[in-house]
């Protein structure tokens, strides 16, 4: 049997995969194969409580893709997580079904804490200097997780009603969002941040993860290509949060699309997610370092462990 194994991620905005193998070193792993798709599976989902079919439809495809890249990989075990808008759906076991006969694994839809603890311990064994306790921050489409803590002791995490997809469709309806529009979105953040029992000011390292940090950080060292290498452990200092989250957020969808690394998928709600980290921002007494290790690497680690 290959001792190649995969993890999938399906998130309210994207899917991805990861694919690695075991490396010398203990607990380390080899990157074999990395792929992102933006399928949006959480379009709707807080206004009907339900997948739509064109969300189900672009989510499978994706999936069809991935059976395709196991098989040429070789890979022996697959474990598939499916994080906020899956907890959220009604009518989840047509999803599970579909994930079931494209994959031949069940989707888990695992809690916010599992997701949280899983970023965070992907998350740092790619930042093994980071100072602690360390606060990492993945902001996902439908949630966002905080998580702070030291590598094996116990965490303080929680998952939150707060995403880049979910902030979008419930407040900011503007292109570009109207002031008041703003004013309420950063007022439910700021409540949600302020119950969430964070110590904020204790911690010495802030880590982002997941699709909106890295985006930021690109756009933030105008980076003409995504350069995985240069958004890896790149630093972003809080006022630059700041500015870069005023301007996303006075900015139309097609002006924002002319940023080289932008794609489509995430162009009309990058705005959102940059509010939700520079909130963040607001309460942190250290910058941003942004990582690229995240979720699925907490969860390949798992699997080769």
């Amino acid at each position: 049997m290959s001792t190649r194994v995969a993890a999938v991620d399906c998130g309210t905005n994207s899917i991805r995969l990861l694919v690695a193998e075991a490396a010398p070193q203990p607990g380390g792993f080899r990157e074999v194969h990395r792929d992102l798709r933006l399928t949006r599976l959480g379009q709707g989902v807080d206004a009907t409580g339900e997948f739509h079919p064109d969300a189900l439809a672009r989510t499978m495809a994706a999936c069809d893709e991935y059976a395709a890249m196991l098989g040429e990989f070789g890979v022996g075990r697959v474990r598939f997580v499916a994080t906020s808008a899956a907890r959220d759906a009604r009518n989840r076991d047509e999803f599970y079904a579909g994930v079931r006969a494209r994959l031949g694994v069940d989707a888990e839809i695992i809690s916010g804490d599992e997701e949280a603890r899983l970023s965070f311990d992907g998350a740092l064994s790619a930042i093994p200097d980071a100072q602690t306790p360390a606060l990492v921050m993945d902001i996902g489409g439908g949630s966002t997780e905080l998580v702070s803590g030291r590598p094996g002791a116990p965490l303080r995490g929680i998952s939150l009603d707060m995403g880049s997809v979910r902030l979008r469709e419930r407040f900011l309806f503007g292109d570009p969002p109207r002031p008041d529009e703003i004013a309420e979105a950063s007022e439910f953040i700021d409540d949600l941040l302020d119950a969430s029992g964070i110590d904020f000011d204790r911690q010495r390292t802030w880590i982002g993860v997941g699709g909106t940090a890295t985006s930021l950080s690109a756009i933030v060292q105008r980076l003409d290509v995504y350069d995985r290498a240069r958004v890896h452990g790149s630093l972003l200092a809080r006022s630059d949060l700041a500015e870069l989250s005023a301007r996303l957020l006075v900015e139309p969808v097609a002006q924002v699309l002319q940023i080289p690394t932008m794609v489509p998928g995430r162009a009309d709600v990058i705005c959102a997610g940059a509010l939700i980290c520079h909130r963040v921002g607001v309460r942190m007494p250290v910058d941003l370092r942004v990582s690229e290790a995240d979720i699925l690497d907490g969860l390949v680690a798992a699997l080769l462990a």
